[in-house]
């Protein structure tokens, strides 16, 4: 026999995927109505027009089902101004209780941030721009979801935002008050700088403001129990890299280069801060290694050996050689559309699953 009592206990598993909390601790289930094997109910979503509402309707449903419902009757609404403020202060509460569990004193910012934080940091750099660095900071995060793992992407290039793009994010995140809730996307949640910029608009700041907008990416953003959280910074060695070594002094770091020797000679600079600032190392990812023709050939149109050097010279494993490729091409209105993520079964999408498996036993987690 189907009850209110047994379908709030199956829904208690059911979970926001922004928020990654129970749908029943948000109060998001109510008027739940039994007719039968009918059931009607309404959710409550924190705004109107949430863009993951159809995921939520599926969990939902597919949970209700598993009572032996033969009909379930969705029904959305949004919450109230009153119910919004009082969820962010929740949310805040529970970060302010978890910065007083850690207590360490390292940092008033973020309990992510502590020393007794068990999110692992992984900083994605280059010596300079063009080389791919964007393509695998976004391929990693999803691999490493795939493989099970809470995670979260920082778009730290602020200048050069691309991150949304490639992941083919078109909705901004919600923020409720003053906490702002990661876009969900493939598993991962996502946080950039292009969601706060209109019509790919320039950003014109100086090195200050960049810091300020990073450190808010850890106060202000809702980002849950993360196992990784990568930082994709901008090329090179400038102000918002220095912020984030000092910022996360306990964040692990992989360099990426191309084959070509001067975009391996440049790489080496950004290895060298990883090491003055005593961030370990975990490796280096050759990307546009080669480039597989029509006959099955491989053409190596950067040349080659320019990621083993980096490797040998900065004492690291060489963790991946990345082709030249693209992913596969879909409609544009499929919703699983993304310009850049590679599919799990494309061959260039398994050389990320590695890379992936490789970071975990680098880690440990």
């Amino acid at each position: 026999m189907i009850t209110k009592e047994k379908i709030l206990e199956v829904l208690s598993n059911v979970k926001d995927p922004e928020l990654n909390k129970s749908l029943v601790e948000l109060n998001m289930i109510r008027n739940i109505q039994i007719d039968g094997l009918s059931v009607s109910l309404d959710v409550i979503l924190t705004v109107q027009g949430c863009p993951l509402k159809l995921k939520i309707q599926e969990d939902v449903e597919e949970a209700i089902r598993n009572l032996g419902a033969k009909e379930v009757h969705v029904r959305f609404g949004a919450m109230t101004d009153e119910e919004r403020a009082a969820l962010a202060a929740q949310l805040r509460n529970e970060r302010q209780t978890d910065q007083t569990k850690v207590n360490s004193g390292v940092s008033s910012i973020s309990p992510l941030l502590s020393s007794e934080s068990k999110t692992e940091f992984i900083a994605i750099a280059s010596g300079k721009g063009g080389v791919g660095k964007s393509t695998v900071s976004v391929n990693l995060a999803v691999a490493l979801a795939r493989e099970g793992k809470q995670v979260g992407i920082i778009d730290a290039d602020i200048y050069g935002f691309s991150v949304p793009d490639m992941m083919g994010i078109e909705q901004r995140p919600v923020v409720i008050d003053r906490t702002i809730i990661p876009v969900n996307r493939f598993g991962v949640k996502v946080m950039s700088m292009g969601f706060f910029v209109e019509d790919n608009a320039p950003v014109v700041w100086r090195g200050p403001m960049l810091g300020k907008m990073l450190r808010n990416f850890f106060s202000e953003v809702h980002w849950g129990d993360l196992d990784y959280l990568l930082l994709d910074l901008p090329p090179g060695t400038g102000d918002v890299a220095l912020d984030v070594h000092q910022l996360i002094p306990q964040s692990k770091e992989i360099i990426v280069t191309t084959p070509h020797a001067t975009a391996a000679f440049v790489a080496a600079r950004a290895g060298a801060m990883a090491i003055h600032t005593k961030h370990d190392l975990i490796g280096v990812v050759e990307n546009m290694s080669w480039y597989e023709n029509r006959l099955g050939e491989k053409e190596y149109v950067f040349g080659r050996g320019g990621g083993q050097k980096l490797a040998q010279a900065l004492n690291v494993e060489l963790l991946a050689q990345i082709p030249l490729g693209a992913p596969e091409e879909k409609d544009i209105q499929d919703p699983n559309y993304s310009p850049s993520i590679y599919n799990e079964q494309h061959p260039i999408g398994s050389i990320y699953q590695k890379l992936a498996q490789k970071v975990i036993a680098n880690t440990g987690k």
